[in-house]
């Protein structure tokens, strides 16, 4: 990583984050939180500078961004964050654990997150601000639109697509060439066997579509 970050958010997820950074060495300049209570304080060894406003100190050239935000379900906050920036003329740095195993030809967008542990083989696409968390494994040619969350211990097969904004819950199985629209949610621990369409929850084993 050429240049230092700075990581958005001193949350949990931005904890993970700050480790698997130091795994790769590299140079944290600080945190931004909105609670202005945690301004000053340390998150590890990194400072907390201020909030988002902290970042007019550094030209956007100078640094990269790590989005901090996690989520827990379909979620728009942590889009509108990777969007709002970029529209500013920031970049995002993707974030690889040294633990991760990531086949050569695997084309991650940016800011893309690929937690510890977690496994990527041949032929797969991970699209921009898209969190592969802990232990996840996504077998070969799998395709992963970008804003997705696959959740620690899921199962993605062979030739997966994920369409943008989706959720994959913590440890779901998702069979061979299943297609998953954009926006959709796949319940903690459900086995999906058949395609879901945009916009539908679906849990169980198979899964099912749910209604809130």
């Amino acid at each position: 990583m050429s240049l230092p970050v700075i990581v958005l958010g001193a949350g949990g997820h931005a904890r993970v984050l700050i480790d698997a950074l130091r795994t790769r060495s590299a140079s944290i300049l600080g945190i931004t939180e909105a609670d202005h209570g945690k301004h000053g304080q340390m998150v590890f060894d990194v400072p907390i500078i201020g909030d988002d406003s902290a970042l007019l100190r550094f030209p956007p050239e100078s640094h990269r961004l790590v989005n901090g935000l996690g989520t827990v379900r379909v979620s728009m906050l942590r889009r509108q964050l990777f969007d709002g920036f970029k529209s500013k003329g920031y970049f995002f740095a993707a974030v690889v654990h040294a633990s991760a195993i990531v086949a050569a030809d695997v084309i991650l967008a940016e800011g893309a997150q690929i937690m510890a542990g977690a496994v990527l083989q041949t032929g797969c696409r991970i699209g921009e601000n898209v969190i592969i968390n802990t232990r996840v494994a996504v077998d070969h040619d799998c395709l992963i639109g970008n804003h997705v969350h696959v959740s620690p211990g899921a199962t993605l097969c062979g030739n997966v697509a994920v369409g943008e904004g989706s959720h994959i819950g913590a440890g779901a199985t998702v069979i061979q060439g299943i297609r998953i629209g954009r926006d959709c949610m796949v319940a903690a621990g459900a086995v999906v066997i058949r395609d879901i369409p945009d916009g539908v929850s679906v849990a169980g084993v198979p899964a099912k579509e749910i209604h809130s």
